[in-house]
């Protein structure tokens, strides 16, 4: 009951109210490495980093397994520019658990960040294997064709993309940012 209102506090932005409730579960049960995961991922999204990184390091002390807290941990490493260290901790993750697709997209995001457009296309490629997320996976498989000039797969996987994206209040943001990119890419036709 406790882990689930925690989750839902996070999920509704409540930020603080959710990491106090994480902590009383810590408290409880301080090998919990879901937990700490959980609280890692609720002090990132509320923009405390240091916080983030120590909980999700404590997580996979408790539970090297943990393929959730290596892909949050590496999505620390994206935000801090650490690439090398990203890319590592999404390994870790893919290879622990190879059907993790945020931890496919979040890998071709960052090589697609590093401009290794070819393995971030690959990462989106395997991602897509797996059958979830096709909005998400085209979206950003679209942005990478668009930035190293392949406008035509770019377009089929914005078109793709917003298609494939559900039509709830989170996936919105995801929606309007097709489109955008979209209108950057075919803004010069007009």
């Amino acid at each position: 009951m406790l882990r689930q209102r925690s989750l839902a506090k996070a999920q509704m932005g409540h930020y603080d109210e959710a990491i106090a409730l994480f902590t009383q579960l810590i408290e409880r049960n301080p090998l919990n490495a879901t937990d700490y995961s959980n609280r890692g991922l609720t002090y990132f999204q509320s923009g405390r980093r240091a916080e983030a990184f120590a909980d999700y390091s404590r997580a996979i002390e408790l539970n090297p397994r943990l393929d959730g807290a290596y892909n949050n941990r590496a999505n620390y490493h994206a935000a801090e520019g650490q690439f090398l260290e990203a890319i590592l901790d999404y390994d870790v993750a893919l290879d622990l658990n190879p059907a993790n697709i945020r931890a496919w997209i979040n890998q071709g995001i960052t090589f697609r960040d590093l401009e290794m457009y070819e393995r971030a296309i690959e990462s989106f490629d395997l991602a897509l294997h797996l059958g979830r997320l096709e909005g998400h996976v085209y979206a950003e498989r679209g942005r990478t064709y668009h930035l190293c000039g392949d406008w035509n797969c770019a377009i089929a996987d914005y078109q793709r993309a917003i298609v494939g994206i559900p039509e709830t209040p989170a996936s919105n943001r995801l929606y309007v940012q097709v489109e955008l990119w979209m209108d950057e890419l075919l803004a010069p036709l007009h």
